[in-house]
């Protein structure tokens, strides 16, 4: 017994953080990230930036012990592909960013944004998004981001940089989790549920956003802001329990296909966690152009509920 004991010890051992990793859950709160942040296996991954009012001056400042550093908006997690912007980068391109910052495909990365609020935390989900469509699934968000685990002033900060020791991050696309202009059409077409996570200003066509070419929302979409999916539109997500609620008023079902869209793919990815990590809709879908890419396309129809001229 006392030898099978001690095998399994040095086994455990050997496997560093993968238990960790292979046990991931999609949020994780701030007792467990004082717990586990330093451990071998698990990267923290501080993404503050100008979407949420923070940058690397924040992060040297003070962050999560062991955190590492990655600006959100300029650190290579998006790029223009096909003339549409904040796209997915291609896969050898993200796949060194994320084996720069000490990642492997055994990792239990832990993602945090400034949790200021959805927006802030979209970040959080557009990057948690981007590591399950390159098929990694040891990645978790830390719920109500900075703002949350500084919120308990007995946490502890580090101060400084933390240089990661590169890694081998290999890419393994999963076509079901990304949604393409095509799909999105057929999907119209089959009457399959389109939530757009835009605010409803731009979901009714008053408003656009610069970057896209026509007010309006694609026709038969249902509207789901982002700024619903977090408590009070702040930082930490709203239980499943509020969110089916919250898509019973807004006539989405939590069931069955579904492809999220906003203008480029970022409060897309709130609603798509939503769905698919909170609500367990494992055939929810992400379209990355969004849109920006869908506005641009004059045969893309589109239907725009107040007109404002």
């Amino acid at each position: 017994m006392k030898k099978i004991l001690a095998t399994s010890l040095l086994l455990l051992a050997a496997s560093g953080g993968t238990a960790l990793a292979a046990s991931a859950q999609p949020l994780v709160d701030a007792n467990w990230v004082k717990e586990n942040s330093c451990k071998p296996g698990v990267v923290v991954l501080d993404i503050r930036s100008a979407i949420d009012g923070g940058s690397q001056v924040d992060y040297l400042r003070g962050h999560i012990p062991c955190a590492i550093y990655s600006d959100f908006m300029k650190g290579g997690w998006r790029t223009k592909v096909n003339n549409v912007p904040a796209m997915l980068p291609p896969l050898p391109q993200i796949a060194k960013l994320i084996g720069s910052l000490g990642i492997d495909n055994n990792t239990h990365v832990v993602i945090y944004s400034a949790g200021t609020n959805a927006t802030s935390m979209g970040a959080s989900t557009r990057v948690f998004w981007t590591f399950k469509v390159l098929g990694d699934n040891n990645v978790s968000i830390l719920n109500g981001g900075y703002a949350g685990y500084v919120a308990d002033k007995s946490n502890k900060i580090q101060t400084g940089m933390n240089t990661p020791k590169p890694a081998t991050f290999s890419a393994h696309f999963r076509p079901e989790l990304d949604a393409t202009e095509a799909e999105v059409a057929k999907a119209m077409k089959q009457h399959v549920a389109l939530v757009d996570n835009r605010p409803s200003d731009q979901y009714l066509g008053v408003n656009h956003v610069p970057l896209a070419k026509r007010s309006g929302t694609i026709p038969g979409a249902k509207n789901v802001p982002e700024a619903w999916l977090t408590e009070n539109d702040g930082g930490k997500f709203r239980d499943a329990a509020a969110l089916k609620k919250l898509y019973k008023d807004a006539g989405v079902a939590t069931k069955g296909e579904q492809i999220n869209f906003c203008n480029t793919g970022h409060w897309a990815s709130v609603g798509w966690f939503a769905s698919r990590e909170i609500l367990g809709n494992k055939q929810a879908r992400l379209y990355d152009g969004s849109m920006v890419e869908w506005s641009a396309d004059p045969k893309a129809p589109m239907v725009q509920k107040i007109k404002t001229e």
